[in-house]
């Protein structure tokens, strides 16, 4: 699959599976913008992709803030003159019953993970219309395309809008062109999976994935890779899970 002449941005490109879409397609040709808050792992990722040949750019963003959204637009164009790929992977995950979860960790939910992608789609649209196509890549997970969990009531919440986000874009722009999927990633070795859980914990927890094993960060950018690709050209308005079964066997 060749991205060459196409430009990307990634948000959320500073660890995890951000960081791997990026490296990615910027291996298989794209100019990659790195959008993220986290400046440090922002630049290794930009670093990353520079000594492997690639090209891109890192800009400092709070992809929850309109007025840096439009900066984050304005900035890539300056430099690429237009945007053909948005995969975004900004995302925050917190364990709590919903009668334990305040109206302050709702509401940071929500403004990370639905919040920003609404944002994004709003402002790279315009100029996907004007390019006459694209390709954007949301991430739910397959806790909010198959089922859910206890303890994780916003969570499931904010991936099941992303779902349904990403359904409504595809629907409203299919004479542009633009296609719009989501990928829906099963439990995958990042820091997230990994941050408030013990070994033990964590044990238990992956030999309860049918494939047994976690995800490499690696393996999702593959599904996005796809996405983003002219291979894909029919393929719009799908949530596409890549979790080693782990929903064929709920």
């Amino acid at each position: 699959m060749d991205l060459s002449g196409k430009v990307a941005i990634v948000a959320g490109g500073s660890m995890g599976i951000g960081r791997a879409v990026a490296m990615l397609l910027a291996q298989k040709g794209a100019n990659v913008v790195v959008a993220d808050l986290n400046e440090e792992g922002g630049l290794e990722t930009l670093k990353g992709i520079r000594s492997n040949g690639g090209d891109g750019m890192f800009i400092q963003v709070d992809v929850t803030d309109w007025e840096d959204i439009t900066q984050l637009v304005s900035q890539t164009l300056k430099l690429f003159r237009k945007i053909d790929i948005l995969f975004s992977s900004v995302g925050v995950y917190a364990r709590a019953r919903l009668i334990d979860t305040d109206e302050i960790l709702w509401d940071r939910i929500m403004q990370i993970n639905v919040k920003s992608a609404f944002l994004l789609c709003k402002a790279v649209i315009p100029e996907m219309v004007r390019n006459q196509g694209g390709s954007i890549i949301l991430s739910s997970s397959s806790v909010g395309w198959h089922d859910s969990a206890p303890n994780i009531a916003a969570y499931a919440t904010s991936k099941f809008a992303i779902t349904g986000l990403t359904k409504s874009v595809a629907c409203e722009h299919l004479t542009d062109h633009i296609r719009a999927n989501c990928i829906c990633p099963g439990p995958t070795d990042t820091p997230m999976i990994r941050g408030g859980r013990s070994p033990e914990e964590l044990e238990a927890f992956v030999g309860s994935i049918p494939i047994k094993r976690l995800a490499a960060p690696e393996e999702i950018a593959q599904a996005v890779l796809f996405l983003a690709s002219d291979e894909s050209a029919y393929i719009t308005g799908v949530a596409f899970p890549v979790d080693g079964g782990q929903t064929a066997f709920v």
